[in-house]
């Protein structure tokens, strides 16, 4: 998967989150999630909250922390180039709310439990009109990696585009090299199906691309696996042995792909 990080001019087509209208919430409770504050999505994405992390809309004010975070020469290795200024994301984060409200592309901003500073997204972008087949895609400051902050984060985003956009398929692109990103997605229960032959443009060079996939059947089968012990698959994820430093791929702010975390 590749994330993106790109401004409105420099994505045209590709999503981002962002353009709120403030509804009255509720809390829904889950076997999978700790805590989720929902609305109508396209009106404000829910709060997605787990045991380490918390998913929630993107705001202007995150827009210097997603700055000193993602755009690291760890984390921009195998994305597209993220925005270079404050002001930059700022315009990002206006237009994933724009695009948000269209109904078409959701991106989260990932935050730490007990703290309020983004320093990492999820996105899930629509590739047809009834979001049946979407893409996804997730950049994490390199600080963070190795935390189990990621893999409670995939878990929170993967549940809410099965359960609540009613995704059938979610699909992500990986480089050849993003070994990590690779087994990101593998771990998340991902089948990997093709190479796109020169289908990204890093650089001024073309690379392949490694598309994966992830159905709602095989995800809802997978995560059924962890209730016998009463544990939620994101919980389950918390554990030492799962806690993976995985770098995923390129980042962009139209464009769901694997980011690094």
């Amino acid at each position: 998967m590749e994330m993106m990080l790109g401004t409105p001019s420099s994505n045209p087509v590709r999503p981002s989150p962002e353009g709120l209208v403030r509804q009255p919430l509720e809390t829904v409770s889950t076997p999978h999630m700790a805590a989720v504050t929902t609305s109508d999505w396209r009106q404000m994405l829910p709060v997605l909250s787990g045991s380490r992390v918390v998913l929630r809309e993107l705001r202007a004010s995150d827009a210097a922390s997603l700055l000193k975070m993602l755009t690291t020469e760890e984390v921009t290795r195998f994305i597209s180039p993220p925005p270079t200024t404050v002001e930059g994301f700022q315009e990002f984060i206006a237009w994933t709310h724009r695009k948000r409200s269209e109904g078409r592309y959701a991106c989260f901003a990932v935050v730490p439990e007990g703290t309020d500073t983004a320093i990492g997204i999820f996105q899930l972008r629509a590739l047809d009109p009834g979001f049946g087949t979407a893409e996804w895609g997730f950049a994490i400051g390199a600080p963070f990696w190795g935390t189990g902050l990621f893999q409670q984060g995939a878990a929170l985003t993967l549940e809410f585009a099965f359960d609540r956009l009613g995704v059938h398929r979610l699909e992500a692109r990986a480089v050849p090299g993003n070994g990590r990103g690779s087994g990101a997605l593998r771990k998340m229960g991902a089948v990997q199906e093709s190479v796109l032959r020169q289908s990204f443009l890093k650089d001024g060079r073309y690379h392949d691309q490694i598309l994966w996939s992830l159905l709602a059947a095989d995800w809802h089968q997978a995560n059924g696996l962890w209730k016998p012990s009463g544990r939620g698959f994101a919980e389950h994820l918390d554990t030492p042995q799962d806690r993976i430093d995985w770098q995923g791929e390129r980042t962009s702010a139209c464009r769901a792909s694997v980011g690094v975390h």
